[in-house]
């Protein structure tokens, strides 16, 4: 065995490397995320905006929600484990996104398609 303790190449096994947080990063998150939490929760308390620009607001201030987790708290960067788990989780969401819009557009189609029309009704027993 060789001395360097982060050198396994002969017993085939592979240190990970996980990028290390401080305590400035995890104070950074957890200031953000309180942020991007009362800011949705005051919109939905006071509806300054109609309803469906307050929802679009909302899932946007999710998904910045989702992202400061996963880079202040889980550590997902690309220098994280060689990239592998930025790549996963890339093919994860491309994957859940082909799957949600397949979902809704069947179902509008077979909404459209399937469902019966005012002037259908009259035909009906």
């Amino acid at each position: 065995m060789s001395a360097d303790p982060h050198h396994h190449a002969a017993d085939g096994h592979h240190e990970i490397e996980m990028p290390h947080a401080s305590m400035r990063d995890y104070v950074i998150g957890f200031v953000l995320s309180v942020i991007l939490t009362a800011i949705p929760f005051w919109l939905v308390m006071e509806r300054p905006f109609s309803n469906g620009a307050t929802a679009a607001i909302i899932m946007i201030f999710a998904a910045v929600q989702i992202v400061v987790h996963m880079v202040f708290f889980l550590h997902m960067t690309p220098k994280a484990e060689d990239g592998w788990s930025l790549t996963s989780l890339v093919f994860t969401v491309i994957v859940v996104v082909i799957m949600l819009a397949g979902s809704l557009w069947v179902m509008h189609h077979l909404n459209t398609n399937m469902m019966p029309q005012v002037h259908d009704t009259s035909q009906l027993p």
